[in-house]
């Protein structure tokens, strides 16, 4: 556990001073979401709710439990947990289909360019996804340890995704880093874990005299999101290098992460 955080850590103090600032693009997060013919929309995350694509979505569309009826085209993964996606005879999927303890129903005519990935799930699990904490709780056979090992996976997979979303192309930078230049990136990465280490030990220090408080809390919020942001580097390294080695060429950064995260967890 200390080696992974040291490693997370080390990866963030680099990366997060050489990782160019781009600009973003925006992803709808809302329950019931409706892309009307002749409509472009970036990335789709939806909780519980009905998708209805008969427009374009030009990167990927995430569903939490609900239900996702696509006629339309979307350029990306299309990503559902415990949710029903139903593929129309017009839908035309660039990316990957990934289902995941829910229904996938693929109608004669449609297209997915990539991967169709379904994964049939217990009932239990499936009850999982669809009804959120309630549905933890009311499984009553699972043992309280993996019920807290599940809920965390569960709130990993939330962060993975939305970082995806706001930074696709800082995580693959980042990612491509390591990979190339993985030597030096973890020495500079170490001198920094005891630079930052340093830093907490003196604003402890400091804090007997009430001045080093608010300084301690930065150093702390910092290194919270310093390993947020590495590990999701770090699932999608180990999910695109899982991918690479079965000889796929082109990889969605959504999928990539997912992939990852299971792989670790």
């Amino acid at each position: 556990m200390k080696n992974k955080i040291l490693f997370v850590l080390i990866l963030l103090f680099l990366i997060s001073g050489s990782i160019p600032l781009q600009s973003q693009q925006s992803f709808t997060l809302k329950k019931d979401i409706v892309v009307a013919e002749g409509e472009v929309q970036d990335n789709i995350v939806t909780f519980g709710g009905v998708v209805h694509i008969n427009g374009r979505v030009k990167e990927g569309v995430i569903a939490f439990g609900g239900e996702v009826i696509i006629t339309g085209e979307v350029e990306d993964v299309v990503l559902g947990f415990g949710s029903i996606i139903t593929l129309e005879p017009t839908a035309r999927i660039s990316g990957d289909v990934v289902s995941i303890g829910g229904t996938l129903i693929k109608k004669p005519g449609c297209i997915v360019e990539g991967d169709t990935i379904y994964f049939r799930t217990s009932e239990d699990i499936t009850k999982l996804f669809e009804e959120g904490l309630r549905g933890f709780l009311s499984v009553s056979l699972i043992p309280l340890l993996l019920i807290i090992k599940l809920i965390s996976v569960f709130i990993w997979f939330l962060l993975a995704l939305l970082i995806t979303a706001f930074f696709p192309r800082q995580i693959s930078y980042a990612s491509a880093q390591i990979r190339k230049s993985f030597w030096p990136i973890f020495g500079t990465g170490f001198l920094s874990i005891i630079i930052f280490s340093g830093l907490i030990i003196f604003s402890a220090l400091l804090s007997l005299v009430l001045i080093g408080i608010p300084i301690l809390f930065a150093l702390i919020i910092i290194g919270f999101v310093i390993k947020i942001f590495g590990r999701v580097i770090l699932f999608y390294f180990f999910g695109e290098s899982l991918i690479n080695a079965f000889g796929k060429g082109k990889i969605s950064p959504l999928l990539a992460v997912v992939l990852g995260l299971i792989l670790v967890s």
